[in-house]
């Protein structure tokens, strides 16, 4: 056997292990807690501008793994998410115990929505196969890009 058939076989072998890990292996995060925050404007006040700020139009939940909504005030003035008004500086845990879709309103991104989908806990298999790769796209969709400082 030529050593790059060695080599394709290993690697196939390697995916197949990590594949299963994925559909099987416990859903765990250090924290039941998901990150939302408003941030900082350059003055108190000054508003956020349009387009400046982006504001996600959906964000994923899962019972039993990260099922809160954590909303972190880090600018000047207060904010709204919903019906909760965030004080400057301030935390709000926004706890969701069923699956569903929930749309809030958010005064950084006036006339638009952001719509919270908790999903149920994925049984072992494919669906937990399914919702591990739904969680990476979507960390890798909304990964912050920043510019250098200059």
């Amino acid at each position: 056997m030529s050593l790059v058939r060695r080599v394709q076989l290993a690697l196939a072998a390697i995916l197949l292990a990590v594949l299963a890990w994925a559909a099987l292996a416990p859903l765990r995060y250090p924290t039941r807690e998901l990150g939302f925050d408003f941030p900082r404007t350059p003055s108190p006040t000054a508003a956020p501008q349009p387009g400046r700020v982006r504001v996600p139009g959906q964000v994923w939940l899962t019972l039993g793994v990260r099922d809160v909504l954590l909303l972190r005030n880090r600018d000047a003035a207060p904010h709204v998410f919903g019906q909760v008004r965030v004080l400057p500086g301030r935390e709000f845990r926004l706890p969701f115990e069923q699956a569903g879709e929930f749309p809030f309103a958010c005064d950084l991104a006036p006339g638009a929505r952001v719509l919270v989908q908790v999903l149920e806990q994925p049984d072992p298999g494919w669906a937990r196969l399914r919702w591990r790769l739904m969680t990476l796209f979507d960390a890798l969709r909304t990964l912050p890009l920043q510019a250098p400082d200059e």
